[in-house]
């Protein structure tokens, strides 16, 4: 049966799917193990989550692994993402960084450990918990798997519980930048400006979205040099918004904030809004383009499927147990 240490690993799992002229019927299911639980095992399948009652499943054991990107390779975007997202409160700990923002998002409130804390994991962790304290906030991490399993599993120890699983999905900007291979583009959409810095009303939108917007929110959104904030506008109403950065020695455009106005969905509009800011980070020199998206969200994880990105790792955020 699996444990713990198998989270972030490839698995397969035989589950009971009922009972047929008194035979057992059994359905197996392979992917990413992202989350173990006493009741549930959570997958990313490449048909997108599945989540498994721990009372249907008959068996399940960690299998080798397909082909994924190097440790190294986890690390670089990783730091990219990190640079995309720029807290405005960082420290470090050996390679370890730690980053404050008020609160404001679990990616720019927690430590990312990678590298090497310079020093034994317990005591890593325990400076961790005293930063966060410090500022009065909890203490989160970040941990990307497989990459921090052994973190994960330290935490686990300590009782720390877990957010829902993120993907960290990439995809080439050839990809994005091709013209459709198929339907012809839409008429009814507008043209996708980007601007240097945020209008009011694409923060207003921002601000929906993430609950509020405190001062550390907006150096986290214009603390990046290279930047850009997409609107898509008709008739002087604004429809549909996104943000772009370049970032990873000037590999990586990160794609976050696409949003449209709930009135104004299903017509295109994100899709030009993605394609806008590829165009943008092709231009500095990208090659290629990554967001992160909980897995839960399967709308947003279809749209990006549609557009050619993959998972390339996942990462799940640990919260401290309450004092």
């Amino acid at each position: 049966m699996l444990r713990q240490q198998d989270v972030g690993h490839r698995i397969v799992v035989r589950r009971i799917v009922g009972i047929r002229e008194g035979r057992t019927l059994f359905s197996d299911a392979l992917g990413e193990l992202v989350e173990l639980s006493e009741t549930h095992i959570t997958l990313s399948t490449d048909a997108g989550p599945l989540r498994v009652p721990v009372a249907e499943v008959h068996r399940a054991k960690r299998v080798p692994p397909a082909r994924r990107p190097t440790a190294a390779a986890v690390v670089a975007l990783e730091l990219a993402a990190d640079e995309a997202w720029p807290a405005p409160v960082r420290g470090r700990l050996g390679d370890w960084r730690l980053r404050w923002a008020d609160g404001w998002t679990g990616r720019a409130n927690s430590a990312l450990p990678v590298g090497d804390p310079d020093r034994p994991l317990p005591a890593a962790l325990d400076a961790v918990q005293r930063w966060y304290a410090e500022r009065g906030g909890p203490a989160l991490v970040n941990t990307p798997l497989p990459l921090a399993a052994p973190v994960g599993a330290e935490l686990d120890a300590r009782g720390w519980t877990s957010r829902p699983p993120v993907l960290v999905q990439t995809v080439p900007l050839r990809t994005l930048t091709a013209p459709p291979a198929t339907a012809a583009p839409a008429t009814d959409v507008p043209p996708v400006t980007l601007a240097d810095a945020p209008a009011d009303d694409w923060l207003a939108i921002a601000a929906g979205r993430k609950g509020g917007l405190p001062d550390a929110a907006r150096q986290v959104l214009t603390g990046t040099p290279r930047v850009r904030f997409a609107e898509l506008r008709e008739d002087g109403r604004l429809l549909a918004v996104g943000r772009g950065t370049v970032t990873g020695e000037g590999r990586w455009l990160g794609v976050s904030l696409l949003e449209t106005v709930p009135q104004a969905r299903r017509r295109g509009l994100a899709v030009a809004v993605v394609r806008a800011l590829a165009g943008w980070g092709a231009g500095e020199g990208a090659t290629h383009a990554f967001l992160q998206v909980e897995q839960s969200n399967t709308g947003a994880v279809a749209l990006y499927r549609g557009l050619g990105f993959t998972t390339h790792h996942t990462y799940l955020t640990r919260v401290a147990p309450a004092t």
